[in-house]
């Protein structure tokens, strides 16, 4: 029987990913989950599915559940696959070409046959009107309302969904574009419209033009998918008050989602940051890798005391791996991290030069990999896994979805196996190493950008697919600590449990400290705040809110700003010396020096209301059912549950280990490696190098038996 909970106490997540869509249900200390294949064409039935077998595992009925959490890719997915609304942009008269001109740059210098991002609205459907703003808000030309009509029944001729309407300078003055607005809501009452000044009210119009055509975009198809998921919900008998993960790291409304979809574009991978953070917090750990591997792609993100490096620039649909400039940008709160296609449905195959390559193309959940027996005949990493022995074919997904592994074998020989002369399953091992390979490279390029040094870090792995292959990224890396954390399968939608409600308001105005004007900053921060308040609230209702205030600021005549934390409370003229000595700390933090006799101005105003997630539980609830209660054992090896042959590269042949399943272990087991650790949403593969115990958390914590140090093969299998 379940325990005795509260409604506030009973709480359901949802992630939907390219391959799964996980569900996590916490009731007080327990944890219920469930992981079925993502529904493509109608999202909301796999929703439904895994949410109703999460409360029949927990014998809860709908009606009990007091919150529910949502996060999703279907943003991303739509703008990459460019499967979003038909969408036009109305701007100023002569910045037609804006979105297309870009920065005029080339992000790749010396490539004749560069491949620019597409815009997604594309030249036909982009429209102006006579109006103009100055950089101050001041009126050079009135908006021409007569333009505006007569365009709404061109915008209609064109059959079109959704409208992004983007004037110069709407960061100054917002007027003409809200007039423009409301003019087109009224003659085109069921087309979505996206105001750049609501949407991305900042400096810099082709990345304000991007994001508000971003958010357009997938407006109609984000609305009309939660709006279906809602009525289906309330179908189901759920009650309860929904909130949507955002890639800032926060909670928000489902409302609030539907006006700013381009908001969710990172959210499942938020929350699995947002589970690492709460966890190093937990082990008191201060220098975190975080590691997420899905069905689709890979997450990893750089985590010191307690914070994750935070962006308010992302790139959606790049065209180069890891090249800044080759996407479409986006002006939204992100948590930086580095995603490559590096997951369990990433499909492998041999190019002209005879190497194994491995993504970023994916076999999603439809057909999946070839051992999915649903059509797919191409290789895919969980296929090469399934052949080495990591994964059980009659236990994946705790049994629900039966693998074949005769299917992968064959996939694997015909695309990779027979090209490379080599047998099956040496082939297997070679698509493994040329993933985890390309995890290794994207975490090394992503510590070097940001000044940040891998070695002495633990590595915090979850996705169904990251405990796999944690061991060995954590041996390429040179990393002895690696922690897979309970309900490690569904780690993402575990961290949505976890995530405050937020809500982030900037503001673009140019302001030279010589010329501070503490009353005109402190009456636009108190406009700032009531509009982050006011959405926070929705969701919190009155749990105490916390603001946190920083700027964009730079010497006068730079292009370009550094993030500097504000100081809390109310401006006044003394404040000018404390926000220069905040700049130059920070100036110089960067570039070791500072520019003496210039003056110092901020660009941009930024405002963050946060408050927690209503129901959260307690910080001691972090394991299942199976860790609550539990002794803690000796650090003996516990007996294995069976065992399996498992492949060993060094040998070229398969050698038996032990196999346990994960929730027979007790807090102190300790197991060395090479050994399996088996869960109904994932597998944990024990290196010969490393030893694993149970924390009395129920985490699993590898520790190296050597000192670390990247290692070779063989070196990992001494």
């Amino acid at each position: 029987m379940p325990p005795v909970t509260t409604p506030e106490s009973i709480r359901l997540a949802v992630d939907i990913g390219g391959t799964f869509t996980d569900v996590v249900l916490e009731t007080g200390e327990a944890r219920f989950s469930a992981k079925v294949l993502t529904t493509k064409a109608a999202p909301e039935d796999g929703v439904l599915e895994g949410m109703l077998r999460a409360l029949k595992l927990a014998a809860i009925e709908p009606g009990q559940v007091g919150l529910i959490v949502h996060g999703t890719t279907l943003a991303t997915n739509a703008i990459i696959e460019r499967k979003g609304a038909r969408t036009a942009l109305v701007t100023t008269q002569g910045f037609r070409d804006s979105i297309e001109m870009a920065q005029e740059n080339r992000f790749e210098q010396y490539d004749i046959f560069i491949e620019k991002p597409e815009p997604l609205v594309p030249r036909t459907l982009r429209f102006t009107v006579p109006e103009r703003m100055d950089a101050k808000g001041g009126v050079r030309l009135p908006l021409d309302e007569k333009a505006v009509e007569a365009l709404a029944d061109t915008l209609k001729a064109k059959g079109i969904e959704a409208v992004a309407v983007g004037f110069l300078h709407s960061y100054a003055n917002d007027a003409h574009e809200k007039r423009a607005g409301e003019i087109l809501a009224r003659r085109l009452p069921h087309v979505r419209l996206s105001l750049s000044s609501e949407v991305c009210p900042e400096v810099r119009e082709y990345e304000r033009f991007s994001t508000t055509c971003a958010n357009a975009y997938v407006q109609p198809l984000m609305a009309d998918y939660l709006e279906r998921l809602r009525s289906r919900m309330e179908q189901a008998g759920f009650r309860c008050p929904v909130l949507l993960m955002t890639s800032g790291g926060g909670l928000t409304t489902l409302e609030t989602a539907i006006r700013f979809p381009i908001r969710l574009v990172e959210s499942g991978p938020a929350g699995g940051v947002i589970l690492s953070t709460w966890i190093a917090e937990r082990f008191g750990i201060d220098r975190i890798l975080s590691f997420d591997m899905g069905g689709t792609t890979a997450k990893i993100c750089i985590i010191d005391d307690g914070k994750p490096m935070a962006s308010r620039s992302f790139e959606v649909d790049r065209r180069y791996r890891f090249m800044k400039g080759s996407g479409l940008p986006v002006r939204i709160p992100v948590i930086e991290m580095v995603e490559i296609g590096a997951g369990g449905g990433s499909l492998a195959g041999v190019d002209a030069m005879k190497r194994i390559t491995v993504g970023p193309e994916s076999a999603g959940s439809e057909p999946g990999p070839a051992c999915y027996k649903l059509g797919g005949t191409r290789p895919a990493v969980t296929d090469a896994n399934v052949v080495l022995g990591r994964i059980d074919p009659d236990r994946f997904a705790g049994g629900t979805i039966a693998l074949d592994a005769g299917l992968s074998r064959a996939a694997i020989d015909s695309h990779v196996g027979q090209p490379l002369e080599l047998d099956t399953t040496l082939a297997a091992f070679g698509i493994s190493e040329v993933v985890e390979e390309n995890m290794a490279n994207a975490a090394r390029v992503h510590a070097v950008e940001r000044g940040a040094e891998l070695e002495g870090r633990t590595l915090i792995a979850f996705g169904g697919g990251a405990p796999l292959h944690a061991a060995r990224l954590a041996e390429k890396l040179g990393i002895s600590d690696v922690l897979i954390p309970a309900s490690a399968g569904v780690g993402s939608a575990v961290g949505f449990l976890r995530a405050p409600i937020a809500f982030e308001v900037v503001r673009s105005r140019f302001v030279r400290l010589s010329a501070f004007d503490a009353g005109e900053v402190n009456a636009m921060f108190a406009a700032m705040e009531k509009e982050a308040t006011d959405v926070v609230k929705l969701g919190s209702g009155d749990a105490p809110i916390t603001i946190t205030r920083s700027a964009d600021m730079r010497y006068a005549g730079q292009g370009h700003e550094i993030l500097v934390p504000l100081p809390d409370g109310p401006f006044t003229s003394e404040s000018v010396a404390e926000l220069k000595r905040r700049f130059e700390a920070g100036y110089r933090a960067l570039f070791s020096r500072v520019v003496p006799a210039l003056d110092v101005e901020v660009v941009g105003w930024i405002l963050r209301a946060e408050a927690p997630a209503p129901g959260r539980a307690a910080d001691q609830a972090t394991a299942g059912p199976q860790a609550s209660g539990a002794e803690v054992g000796s650090s003996a090896a516990p007996r294995a549950d069976e065992v399996r042959d498992l492949f060993n590269p060094l040998l070229r042949e398969f050698a038996s280990v032990p196999v346990h399943r994960r929730s027979k272990l007790r807090p102190g087991d300790s197991i060395a490696g090479p050994a399996v650790i088996a869960e109904d949403e994932t597998t944990t593969i024990v290196t010969a190098g490393f030893t694993a115990a149970l924390d009395p958390s129920g985490a699993i914590r590898l520790t190296a038996k050597a000192a670390p140090k990247s290692a070779t093969l063989q070196e990992a299998a001494q």
